[in-house]
């Protein structure tokens, strides 16, 4: 057994290899053509202030306020990893991102119990766009994808054999990821939901299962709510989703339907800063936090509930814009090449309106958008391949096309962007690598993969299939 981990171990060195060579080109062209502050552009101070201040004073707080919007996985990370400089952890984060290449490869062994399908899947992550692009950028996505698909792979094993200590283990990272970001909040308790359909002809798992999912995830999200209500009043999890829908939902909506500009809706609403919001909300200046982020609740479910069709349908759009995005215009920021004329989210222009304007005044940009747009649709086509090929048997693949549906529904809207899709790549890419394997098989059992004594193999996932 040692002897045959150790071979599978060494297959795993070059798409890891690979990986790390790719990220680590990006990183070093961005640096030499933009300077460091490409990579901490955007959202990066919003999580370094917080993480700095937990780890120099003890305090989770953004000035002189506990920090409520953010949570603290990633801006302790970061706070950490950023002590020798921005440069030296996005090097941490590439090097993150190259063992999520292992982490696919045992997701995909675990789904599939075949080396050749899980070593393939390893190749096409280790060149999927998403991940190699935003591994540079000192954003919570690399972090999270890697805390995710250890709970996706401890969730995989336990469908294939039972053990409730390796579930625990699932949801515990599941609660983990979630402290880095929020968007997992709702996962758990669709993933128990998942799992009592997949247990449900087995008396013993039926209800136990989606407990103890929970057991592992639920402590770490209660905990972080009791801080917020006990510091602030605040008794949620992130008041980023109340800002989030007020500022992006409700603006983009209410735009839409008035037939504004989002960026001057947005205005109106009192984005991006403090200042600017105050300046259109003078009698909040005395409000506590909480009470903020009620009323932006309450006004965003207004306007929602005011235009449903044109909320429905943005949503939707922004799910196909997360979805089929190439992120060129990232990575070509990234590189200095990325034109200033252009809108920071093609959901404010729209994707069509956005794509023939780009074609009419930067064809060659329009062009290399074009061939990664391509490679974006080769991934979906091999793995839809892969899906009729293995058929759709066993749970693992019922629940990890879940889990690509939840991230795609939550990341819609007008806050939609291409980074939202790297918690889906992994699932495409093992789809893929199904497709692209020469096998008509499906999931089958091979002895050499077999893990710690569990529950008999064959007689479990008989009874797991939906």
């Amino acid at each position: 057994m040692k002897i045959r981990r150790a071979q599978w171990a060494a297959r795993l060195i070059p798409p890891v290899a690979a990986a790390a060579a790719l990220r680590l080109t990006l990183l070093a062209a961005a640096v030499l053509r933009t300077g460091r502050s490409v990579i901490a552009s955007g959202d990066t101070a919003s999580y370094l202030a917080p993480g700095r201040n937990l780890l120099i004073h003890g305090r989770f707080a953004t000035g002189a306020l506990p920090e409520i919007n953010r949570t603290p996985g990633y801006p302790l990370f970061l706070a950490l990893a950023s002590l020798p400089g921005t440069a030296f952890a996005a090097l941490v984060q590439v090097v993150i991102s190259a063992l999520t290449v292992v982490l696919v490869a045992r997701l995909a062994r675990a789904v599939f119990d075949d080396e050749r399908i899980a070593l393939i899947a390893a190749w096409i992550f280790a060149l999927e766009p998403v991940s190699t692009i935003y591994s540079v950028r000192l954003l919570p996505e690399t972090l999270f994808l890697a805390l995710l698909l250890l709970s996706l792979e401890r969730l995989a094993v336990f469908l294939r054999d039972g053990r409730l200590r390796v579930l625990a283990v699932s949801g515990a990272w599941l609660g983990v990821a979630t402290l880095v970001r929020p968007v997992s909040y709702y996962l758990g308790f669709a993933l128990a939901l998942g799992l009592f359909a997949a247990c449900i002809r087995i008396p013993g798992l039926r209800w136990k299962a989606p407990a103890v999912l929970l057991a592992g995830a639920l402590p770490w999200l209660a905990a972080w709510q009791v801080r917020n209500r006990l510091e602030t009043g605040f008794g949620g999890f992130s008041t980023i989703v109340s800002r989030n829908l007020y500022f992006y939902e409700a603006a983009g909506v209410y735009a839409r339907a008035t037939r504004r500009p989002f960026v001057q809706v947005q205005s109106s609403f009192g984005y991006p800063d403090e200042a600017s919001y105050l300046a259109h909300h003078p009698r909040q200046a005395g409000w506590s936090q909480s009470r903020r982020a009620a009323f932006m609740t309450a006004q965003a479910v207004s306007i929602l509930r005011a235009y449903p069709g044109v909320a429905l349908g943005m949503q939707v759009e922004g799910a196909a814009v997360a979805a089929l995005t190439p992120c060129a215009a990232d990575l070509l920021r990234m590189l200095g090449v990325w034109p200033r004329d252009w809108p920071s989210r093609v959901i404010a222009r729209g994707p069509l309106r956005s794509a023939l304007y780009l074609a009419h005044t930067h064809p060659a940009i329009a062009a290399l958008m074009a061939m990664l747009e391509a490679t974006v649709l080769l991934f979906y086509l091999l793995a839809v391949r892969g899906a009729v090929r293995t058929g759709f048997r066993g749970a693992q693949l019922w629940l990890l096309c879940g889990v690509a549906l939840y991230f795609l529904a939550v990341s819609g809207g007008a806050q939609a962007v291409g980074r939202y899709r790297l918690p889906i790549m992994p699932i495409i890419c093992l789809l893929a690598a199904a497709g692209v394997a020469r096998t008509e098989t499906g999931i089958e059992s091979h002895p050499q993969n077999a893990e710690e004594p569990g529950l008999e193999r064959e007689s479990f996932v008989e009874g797991m299939k939906i």
